[in-house]
């Protein structure tokens, strides 16, 4: 907050996350296991609207805290009569600003959700909040539909306020907290609309140079440069701006405690707009090379074999197939089972006669045959639903293709994230 009340927290709403590489069923387990006690490592639980969980993250207290503080200083000056009850108010008033947050960040999870776009979580945090999105929309204008309903929202909240403040007496801790929500959701609406990345006004330029070019990544190129500049600018000109008395009570001299104080909050606004410009330009990049993760083309050759068929003999078909996987198939000929690398590796040679390769496969459940014309995100999204080491990978006419491994399409999604960029 500036002396004159108002937060500075700006928002980054709509974030759309990097696809993950599929996890192999133990890990998943565990993962799960884990989200259960830290919350998906997106802090504490507070409800599911729609479905979609809402965190809150630890530092979202000190914020609220820092608020707090600030906010009730300021109370002492206006409302001296309220003594030490002044900082209860002031809680109330960083619960508020931050509900009116979510009210922001639902907007785009609704707008996401319209679109049948998965929403992994929304997080309210440090500064603001964010609104997971796990894909990209198809087209621009929802692109743009769903950057421009947060701030709208937000603007939506600053006229409640505004009328509720007419109707409270002035000078009152109705008005006071009215017209402080009033200019909280006007500034997160003014900061989220500059035109730079990560922030909704970066995506809603994103959306229209898509437009006119045809090409999202040129949007996205040209919106995480736009925010990198808006980084710089933040960095430089909220100082100057504040020391000037532009937002507020001129600062008497630079190199004062409150000045010293502006030049941190400037700082950390930057890095957080450049940091989040800086990732979204990596997630299209990446984005970009999913295409080249397809099923057909990573997928190892396999043998059909029955599951009395000693490993040794089934490796020896293999081998002489120049094939890398075994599937188990019935007396008609139809996969039932695939055969589980991990468990060949840990049968020593001189077993192999003795071992059939049923006892070493895992039944083929809902969800482990994979079409081989699957590609990019569409591929992932697909192995994540259904957690397991190996797939049965199938043409349209439902012929075996052969089997792959969740390690093989790990190993590929690393080595298109760390190409470097053209």
């Amino acid at each position: 907050m500036d002396e004159s009340g108002k937060p500075q927290d700006p928002e980054e709403s709509v974030q759309p996350q990097p696809p993950e590489p599929p996890k192999d069923a133990k890990k998943t387990k565990a993962s799960e296991s884990g989200a259960q006690k830290s919350g998906s490592g997106g802090g504490i639980l507070m409800g599911r609207p729609f479905g979609v969980p809402v965190y809150v993250a630890p530092s979202w207290f000190l914020v609220a805290a820092l608020i707090t503080w600030v906010f009730g200083g300021q109370l002492e000056r206006v409302l001296p009569e309220l003594g030490v009850a002044r900082y209860l108010v002031s809680l109330f008033f960083a619960v508020a600003f931050y509900a009116s947050v979510l009210v922001h960040e639902l907007a785009h999870t609704v707008a996401a959700l319209r679109f049948k776009l998965p929403v992994r979580r929304i997080q309210l945090q440090f500064f603001g909040g964010v609104s997971e999105i796990e894909k990209e929309t198809e087209t621009p204008g929802r692109e743009f539909t769903l950057a421009v309903v947060g701030p709208l929202l937000s603007l939506v909240l600053a006229g409640v306020f505004y009328v509720g403040m007419h109707m409270v007496e002035p000078g009152t801790v109705p008005g006071v907290l009215l017209a402080g929500l009033m200019i909280s959701n006007l500034i997160v609406a003014a900061f989220n609309l500059l035109p730079g990345l990560p922030l909704d006004g970066g995506r809603m330029l994103r959306a229209v140079v898509w437009k006119i070019t045809g090409k999202p990544m040129t949007g996205t190129i040209a919106a995480a440069w736009v925010g990198r500049a808006l980084a710089v600018a933040v960095l430089i000109g909220l100082p100057l701006l504040t020391h000037t008395g532009a937002l507020g009570n001129a600062r008497p001299e630079i190199g004062g405690a409150d000045s010293l104080t502006d030049a941190l909050l400037a700082a950390i606004l930057a890095a957080i707009i450049w940091t989040g410009a800086g990732n979204s330009l990596r997630m299209a990049r990446l984005r970009e090379r999913l295409p080249d993760l397809q099923a057909r083309n990573l997928t190892r050759r396999a043998v059909p074999v029955e599951t009395d068929t000693p490993l040794s003999e089934a490796l020896r078909r293999a081998n002489d197939a120049g094939a890398r996987a075994l599937v188990v198939v019935d007396r008609q000929g139809e996969p039932t089972a695939v055969v589980r690398e991990a468990a060949i590796v840990g049968i020593p040679d001189h077993r192999r006669p003795w071992v059939p390769v049923g006892t070493l496969a895992q039944d083929l459940k809902d969800g482990m045959r994979v079409s081989a014309e699957l590609a990019g995100e569409d591929l992932l999204e697909y192995l994540r639903a259904t957690p397991a080491t190996e797939y049965l990978v199938v043409e349209e006419t439902g012929e075996i293709y052969g089997v792959l491994s969740t390690a093989d399409v790990e190993r590929a999604f690393v080595s298109a994230m760390a190409r470097p960029a053209a």
